[in-house]
């Protein structure tokens, strides 16, 4: 196999949870662009319909499906239809998730239940769904989007931070319990991205901005192009012997303690 050849998706049915816009967008973008056929899933229609749109708009062919990623029954339909539809899953990106930004003692464990249930138990549910086709295959990636709060704590993310240091977690155990039937599981975990959530936080002189700079080696914010050869690479056979790993896309922050006051 060539180098050019292993970085390749051609043939591959590629699913990435909550990609109509933003990082889910840029994600499956890239594995589109490298080859694979794009389907993607959102709560409702018209998030449906804006992320063909916009798939349309960059000249790629995808298939959108409505889905709450939370509801095993519903994403064992959804699965069961892409399978039909275009094809079985051969590379699962959970990309799904929410933020609730309070501080712990204030939090109502609904809340924390919530988020707990978007970003931790909904990649268990479709990595479920999807794992007994790659098992009988014999092949399969499964790439979670953790987070740098899969290492670190920060103020009023206690129910994101543990969400996705669960979410590591899960990601190892899936590698350890499905490595033998040639599923890889990996995770990708971003740094500060400029996205239009972030675009407020990014102005100049704003302190947040000041802070992450700071805090980043590389003295930028990442971009959701920074996202994609890693994507890539987890999602080819590029990367048939990693597992269990959470490679991060963060310019640094996680290696660096950050500069003397």
């Amino acid at each position: 196999m060539t180098l050019p050849s292993a970085f390749s998706l051609a043939g591959k049915v590629a699913l990435v949870t909550g990609a109509s816009y933003g990082i889910g967008f840029a994600l499956a973008s890239a594995l589109g662009e490298a080859g694979a056929t794009i389907t993607f899933c959102d709560l409702n229609q018209d998030a449906v319909d804006k992320g063909l749109a916009a798939y349309a708009a960059a000249g790629l062919k995808a298939h959108g499906y409505v889905c709450d990623v939370t509801d095993e029954a519903g994403v064992t339909a959804m699965v069961a239809r892409i399978a039909a539809e275009v094809g079985p899953v051969d590379v699962l990106v959970n990309n799904a998730g929410i933020i609730k930004r309070i501080p712990m003692h204030e939090m109502k464990a609904s809340e924390f239940r919530q988020v707990i249930d978007v970003d931790l138990t909904a990649p268990f549910i479709v990595a479920k769904a999807v794992i007994p086709s790659m098992m009988a295959r014999g092949a399969g990636k499964i790439i979670n989007i953790c987070s740098m709060m899969s290492e670190l704590g920060r103020e009023t993310v206690s129910a994101y931070a543990a969400a996705k240091g669960g979410l590591k977690m899960l990601t190892r155990n899936i590698a350890s319990e499905y490595g033998a039937f040639g599923i890889q599981c990996n995770g990708i975990g971003p740094g500060y991205i400029e996205t239009p959530q972030t675009a407020p936080l990014r102005t100049p002189g704003h302190p947040f901005d000041a802070f992450i700079r700071a805090k980043t080696p590389a003295n930028r914010w990442g971009t959701t192009d920074d996202l994609k050869g890693p994507a890539v690479f987890l999602a080819s056979s590029a990367s048939d012997f990693v597992n269990g790993h959470v490679l991060y896309v963060d310019g640094g922050i996680l290696a660096y303690i950050g500069k003397q006051p």
